[in-house]
């Protein structure tokens, strides 16, 4: 009998410990899925944005429509894949899918600006000069998003990885999250969106 109950306590201390480390992982996880939306909150912003500083540049850059063009098919496809990653945070391939989007939308972005440079009145205009503001401002959103989102992914991805909770992440496939990062150094330039 005594057998027994000794029996049962390991089962029962086994079982909560399981339960435990389960709802640890489950927490974690929908933190960083948490912060992954005030990330597409920031983004969406953005994309909202984007349409709105093409329209107004437009009317002043007449010739430049290749560069306009870029501009709002990187959009495009940023937002496309901010869709897909915004479905699953966890999906590490959508994650990944998204950086690379949003690192052409970056780099089309600069490429409009360096152009925007060259006219005066577009500069000038209260309504581009407003538009530049809003999209710095939500970079600089965007920037802490990602922090606080890498920084739940990584206390996510610890706490999956260390023993004995990996047991059970493996048991009830939790699998690694992907960091929101940058992978090279040109990417890591913010779009530079302010007229001097």
């Amino acid at each position: 009998m005594i057998t027994y109950l000794i029996l049962a306590g390991v089962a029962l201390v086994l079982f909560f410990w399981i339960a435990g480390s389960y709802n640890a992982l489950v927490t974690l996880r929908n933190r960083f899925k948490n912060a992954f939306a005030q990330i597409d909150v920031q983004l969406k912003r953005r994309y909202d944005l984007i349409p709105n500083l093409v329209e107004t540049a437009k009317g002043y850059m007449k010739h430049e429509r290749e560069t306009l063009e870029a501009v709002i098919a990187a959009r495009n496809t940023a937002y496309a894949a901010s869709k897909a990653a915004a479905a699953n945070p966890a999906d590490g391939s959508a994650v990944k899918g998204l950086m690379g989007a949003e690192a052409g939308l970056g780099g089309a972005l600069s490429r409009l600006m360096v152009v925007a440079e060259q006219y005066p009145e577009l500069k000038a205009n209260q309504n581009m000069m407003q538009l530049t503001e809003e999209l710095t401002s939500t970079e600089n959103k965007i920037s802490f998003s990602r922090q606080a989102f890498n920084d739940a992914v990584t206390a996510f991805n610890t706490k999956r990885e260390l023993f004995p909770t990996n047991l059970i992440a493996g048991m009830f496939n939790f699998s690694e999250a992907q960091l929101f990062e940058v992978d090279s150094a040109s990417e890591r330039q913010a779009p530079q969106v302010k007229f001097t």
